[in-house]
């Protein structure tokens, strides 16, 4: 398997370098929020995203189960919901690979950030191929850059297939992701709004007793 440094420096100098520079400048990056806005098969989700490495996790849900708070926490490996307030009875602890929590791709808690997005990208690369489609300017005005990776005759990671990305040209993360399947069926649109990039982010969001 292909180590993140080889493919950055198999991708440098190419027309993909900026799909390098992306997972490159991931590594600078402590902490993010985002609101994300997914649709899928079963419906859509709208949920404020709050990630602090090494792993650590925070989703508020705006639509559905308004109210609802996850987090999840790499110390313990286990994730705490709270359905209706934060800090407040009741509360559930769950494995990250609970069917009840995991996504419409099988995505689980622990392997929902861009990072382990990026790590996906990879694993697609080692055997597939990858397209550079060229700048698009999404709804809200900014402007991205549209990629297409492609696993090999066969080969998925996580259900997926193939990704398409387009990555700002100005923060350098995704602000949409569409994931595909064999047959090419989308099995999730993925936007992401009002990002900001290692926001200072309290403890108490990832271990919320008392809120």
């Amino acid at each position: 398997m292909l180590s993140a440094l080889m493919l950055a420096a198999a991708l440098t100098g190419t027309r993909l370098a900026p799909l390098a520079g992306a997972i490159e400048h991931y590594r600078t990056v402590a902490t993010y929020r985002v609101t994300l806005r997914s649709s899928h098969a079963d419906g859509e989700d709208h949920i404020r995203y709050y990630y602090k490495k090494p792993g650590f996790v925070r989703m508020e849900f705006i639509r559905p189960h308004a109210g609802a708070v996850l987090v999840y926490s790499p110390l313990t490996r286990r994730v705490r919901l709270w359905p209706y307030v934060a800090g407040r009875f009741p509360e559930l602890g769950l494995s990250p690979h609970n069917s009840l929590i995991r996504g419409p791709g099988g995505q689980t808690v622990d392997k929902s950030d861009v990072g382990a997005l990026f790590e996906n990208v990879r694993t697609l690369l080692e055997q597939g191929q990858a397209e550079v489609r060229g700048e698009a300017r999404m709804e809200d005005g900014r402007t991205a850059l549209h990629l297409v990776v492609t696993g090999a005759k066969g080969g998925a990671v996580a259900s997926v297939h193939r990704y398409e990305l387009w990555l700002d040209t100005s923060s350098q993360f995704p602000i949409k992701v569409i994931s595909r399947n064999q047959e090419d069926a989308i099995i999730e649109t993925v936007m992401m709004d009002a990002l900001e990039i290692n926001a200072p982010l309290p403890e108490t969001l990832f271990n919320p007793e008392g809120e």
